[in-house]
């Protein structure tokens, strides 16, 4: 871990709230975050600052770094904000990646949207007052403040953002310095944090802005709420047209991770899709990357059955056969005297 210090004071939080939750219950824990900041209300004002979770931060410069280390290193990419709104200050839960399936080059990045828009709706699922708050991406060099194009499409997105103002980070590449091997981030400026030659600027605009503004970022012990979707996340957006379809048409449907450890070690991690139906019925769907398996629970036994691809098609024409081998039965009730 590049962060010792506060990765350490970040496991005693985690252990802490796990024992929060087992004495107060799921309810309780307010999204694993302090109460002073889980509980303010009031009308939004004009951002003053930006808090973001120790683990957003450390995967931020993580990502970053690997990117780097890529074949697409050269090219610009980004990550989406989740969290919470407050009154004059913004809190970072969640940092969702471009990925695989970005439109990149030196000069720009276009986000793989359907995909992040899907792990949205899992993570809302999850906690309804999650919003989008922004976004971060890289910059080619160390233009460390948002491009005369950034503010072409950022001015007229932050119309749709909760209090119509976003946050906006910039990571550049800066010179490495003697002593850049250390496992501590440093803050050159109020609205900036710094590691092993990478650089995260946070700025903030508001509808009707001219020009962005540096704004202070602080950091506070928290969790990143996507990390359990990163290790599914090309799953992910394999299938994120068929699962989007899903969510916009069944509002039952639920998407969780799953994981498997063999007995040498070895782990894999699906996407768990849940249709529950009358009667204690269910239909599953477990997605591992381009494979798919369906599974109809009756409600006292599973049976893995055939699926069409691409998942929604699958569950659709699934939900079709049950309705069909249904009718009978109930033109059978009907008809009897």
């Amino acid at each position: 871990m590049w962060l010792e210090v506060i990765g350490g004071m970040q496991r005693m939080w985690q252990q802490l709230m796990a024992l929060v939750r087992r004495l107060v219950g799921p309810a309780e824990s307010a999204s694993q975050l302090p109460p002073a900041v889980a509980t303010k209300a009031g009308p939004l004002r004009r951002l003053e600052r930006v808090l973001v979770s120790s683990a957003v931060l450390q995967s931020l410069f993580d990502m970053f770094s690997e990117h780097r280390q890529s074949e697409r290193g050269e090219e610009e990419t980004g990550w989406v904000l989740l969290g919470y709104r407050r009154q004059a200050e913004a809190l970072v839960l969640a940092a969702l990646p471009a990925g695989t399936f970005r439109e990149a080059g030196v000069a720009h990045v276009r986000f793989n949207t359907l995909a992040q828009a899907v792990a949205t709706r899992i993570l809302r699922a999850r906690d309804r007052q999650l919003t989008i708050l922004g976004v971060v991406h890289t910059h080619p060099g160390s233009l460390r403040h948002p491009s005369r194009g950034d503010y072409e499409g950022d001015s007229q997105w932050v119309q749709l953002l909760r209090g119509k103002e976003g946050v906006f980070g910039i990571g550049t590449v800066e010179a490495f310095a003697d002593g850049d091997d250390a496992p501590i981030v440093s803050q050159p400026t109020d609205n900036s944090w710094y590691w092993r030659g990478l650089r995260l600027s946070w700025y903030a605009l508001a509808a009707g802005d001219r020009q962005y503004r540096a704004i202070p970022v602080q950091v506070v012990l928290g969790e990143n709420l996507a990390e359990p979707l990163l290790p599914v996340w090309e799953t992910l957006e394999y299938h994120a047209g068929g699962l989007e379809e899903l969510f916009r048409r069944l509002t039952l449907l639920r998407v969780e991770l799953l994981s498997e450890v063999s007995q040498e070690g070895q782990r894999w991690d699906y996407l768990a899709v849940y249709l529950p139906l009358d009667d204690r019925q269910e239909i599953r769907v477990l997605l591992d990357g381009p494979k798919m398996r369906f599974f109809y629970d009756d409600g006292e036994q599973t049976y893995e059955v055939e699926g069409e691809p691409p998942v929604d098609r699958g569950v659709f024409l699934l939900l079709a056969e049950l309705a069909r081998r249904r009718e009978p039965c109930e033109t059978a009730l009907i008809s009897e005297p």
